[in-house]
């Protein structure tokens, strides 16, 4: 799986580039381990937080996600398409409501064990120490740049 043989990685000048690294290194193991229920991890990602929150806005989706309105839209499609996601209009007519389906909370059953192994091999990979404390710090790196920057429709991922 790892295309380098033992080369020595270096910390980047740059701690969004070394961050961007992390995350695509990561999601090629989680898209590995889902590679069987035909769901990548953005898709994955989406039905479990919507298996947690339950019903919500499209907007208040994309502020939990980080995710701009037309990468939630693009993201959203295929699922949508697949009933899995269950889409009505809210109290104004630009409000969307959004939900798991039946059968997108059989998917996401279905697709959580394969999740499950992935979260375990990454969690192998640290300390117990260390993965509490990278949920924790990448969480509140979350928070604190969402709050510092102004609200604007048009965030970039």
């Amino acid at each position: 799986m790892n295309a380098l043989p033992n080369l020595a990685l270096p910390i980047l000048p740059c701690a969004c580039a070394n961050l961007r690294r992390t995350a695509r290194a990561v999601t090629r193991m989680y898209n590995y381990e889902l590679r069987r229920t035909g769901l990548e991890l953005t898709q994955f990602t989406l039905l479990m937080t919507l298996s947690i929150v339950g019903e919500t806005t499209q907007g208040q989706l994309g502020n939990l996600l980080a995710l701009d309105s037309t990468s939630l839209t693009r993201m959203l499609k295929p699922l949508t398409r697949r009933g899995w996601i269950r889409v009505k209009a809210g109290q104004d007519r630009r409000q969307k409501l959004l939900q798991l389906s039946t059968s997108g909370r059989a998917k996401f059953d279905e697709s959580r064990q394969d999740w499950e192994r992935a979260q375990k091999r990454l969690q192998q990979t640290l300390s117990e120490p260390s993965w509490r404390q990278m949920g924790t710090l990448l969480t509140e790196i979350t928070r604190r740049i969402e709050q510092s920057q102004p609200a604007s429709k048009d965030r970039k991922t």
